[in-house]
């Protein structure tokens, strides 16, 4: 096992730069004309991984989430993590979202890109840890190889992968 070379592939955000991501929002949401009188506000729980958008109406929380989207796409922050809720009425005649924000490789989605790696043939062993893919081989080449796979294939796992812990 000493001569084996890893990776790490997992899906997380950052939640540091989600936090500027929506402070650049609302400052631009309190500087537009349409949304300067709606109230809007987008809050972040880091603990519990979410963001809260609020405003008076259901067509004002919209057009604030879709400055947060744009916001977080100029900082390079993957929108594939965000799931969007369905819009409530809150209290005091407001509308609210909520958007889970996920992190780590779902079981049955790891399961999958395991499969994947198996199916290429590539002389890799992949290994499902935690909400991530630990992906080692004796050579570095098949490694590269199984991060290009992984790459090319995001899409149809539905998963913003980042690959961490080279060895």
């Amino acid at each position: 096992m000493a001569g084996d070379f890893s990776f790490d592939a997992v899906s997380d955000m950052d939640l540091n730069l989600v936090s500027e991501a929506a402070a650049t929002a609302m400052k631009e949401i309190v500087n537009r004309f349409d949304l300067k009188t709606a109230g809007a506000s987008i809050e972040l729980d880091s603990k519990a991984k979410k963001l809260t958008v609020r405003a008076c109406d259901e067509f004002k929380v919209e057009q604030a989430y879709d400055v947060l989207l744009s916001r977080m796409a100029k900082r390079g922050l993957a929108l594939k993590n965000l799931k969007k809720g369905t819009v409530t009425a809150a209290l005091g005649q407001t509308a609210r979202l909520e958007i889970a924000i996920e992190s780590g490789i779902p079981t049955d989605k790891a399961k999958k890109i395991q499969q994947a790696l198996k199916d290429a043939k590539l002389k890799v062993n992949a290994q499902i840890q935690e909400g991530q893919l630990r992906v080692s081989s004796k050579s570095k080449d098949e490694l590269q190889a199984a991060m290009a796979l992984l790459r090319n294939g995001a899409g149809t796992w539905e998963l913003d992968l980042q690959f961490k812990n080279f060895r």
